[in-house]
Parts: structure tokens; sequence; C-alpha cells
């Protein structure tokens, strides 16, 4: 049931291998069986999660630059939108940034087979790596503002119709509606 929804869901936005479908299908599965004990998404449902979850997350993943690039998620939680943009982009390095030490042991095991992956269990501010794009989704403004330009030049935020605020140090370009309906948007900027 999965598979079929996801596929249909990203007709004509974004192409998935067999395998990729595989490795997706069981982030969820995972994430079902870890979330009855720890409160790793409020979103439970099948077709919300596949739609908020990982169509959002592959939708943003097909939207960054071509080439091998060192991604930051920072607040990763679940792995959104990391995961499945790893998933997506192998060429890619990310690093699944999340501080709850109990959700960065759920991200170890749900990336296993991704060797791309990497778990950090830290607030992105005591991170001293630097990233070609930081990625983000239901992250407050507020949150990402002292971190964000410090981990990279690039950033890629999956959120409301509200523009990122200046003091973020970043200049962005016009959103990107999210096809799915709703007021969901990809935000995407550059540092000034």
């Amino acid at each position: 049931m999965f598979a079929e929804a996801l596929v249909a869901r990203l007709a004509g936005i974004v192409e998935l291998s067999a395998e990729q479908v595989r490795l997706l299908e069981a982030h969820y599965r995972l994430l079902a069986l870890w979330n009855r004990t720890l409160n790793l998404s409020a979103i439970t449902g099948l077709e919300e999660a596949i739609e908020r979850h990982y169509c959002e997350s592959l939708f943003l993943g097909a939207h960054l630059p071509p080439g091998p690039l060192a991604i930051a998620d920072i607040g990763s939680g679940a792995g959104f939108p990391g995961f499945p943009v790893a998933v997506l982009r192998p060429d890619c390095s990310v690093t699944l940034i999340e501080s709850h030490q109990r959700k960065a042991v759920f991200l170890r095991e749900a990336s296993r087979a991704l060797a791309g992956v990497k778990v950090v269990a830290k607030r992105a501010e005591d991170v001293g790596d630097r990233f070609d794009v930081a990625i983000s989704r239901a992250v407050s403004f507020r949150d990402l503002a002292p971190t964000l330009k410090m981990l990279a030049p690039s950033a890629d935020l999956l959120s409301g119709a509200e523009r990122p605020p200046a003091r973020m140090g970043f200049e962005w370009k016009e959103p990107v509606r999210l096809p799915w309906g709703g007021a969901r948007f990809l935000w995407t900027g550059t540092r000034v």
C-alpha cells in the first residue's frame, strides 16, 4: 500500500527506482513501529505521512542543485527531510542533526542501509562541520536563525507561506508552492 500510494502521489514530479521505494517503505515501517513508544511524529495516518513526510522531502531533494553536496538536515526528528533526500540523492552526503538522543538512536537505526548518512546527536549550534546546503522542515524560523548561516551558504526550507525573516541572514527566492495543495512552500535562500 505504501509503495503504490507514494509512487502515485509523486507521478510526474519525482521518479524513484524500486530500491528507493523499498528503502522509503522500510523507513516508514520502522517509524510506525517506533512511534508506538517514542513520539517521533504526530502524523500517524498513511496518506498524510506519505504526503507530508515523504513527498515534501523528496520534492525538496529534487530541487537541490545537481552533483555531490554535503547536506545538513537541521532538527531531523524522524528523518525529515534528510532521510528521503539521502535516498533520492545517493551522490550526496547527508548529516541528520537531532539534539534529542532517543530520536538520534532511531535515526541511526533507520539509516543503517544508507552509506552517505551520518547522524549527529547535538544541537545545531554545537555542530562544527560546514555544509554546502542546510535543509529543514517543521523547525521554527526563530530556532533556525542563530545557526543556519553558520552551517551553510545555501538553505532549503519546507514551511508555510510566511517569508523567512531577514535576521536569518539569507536572501530568499520566491517560494515554490508544493504540488499537494495547502499552504506549504519550499523556500530557497543564499547567505548574504
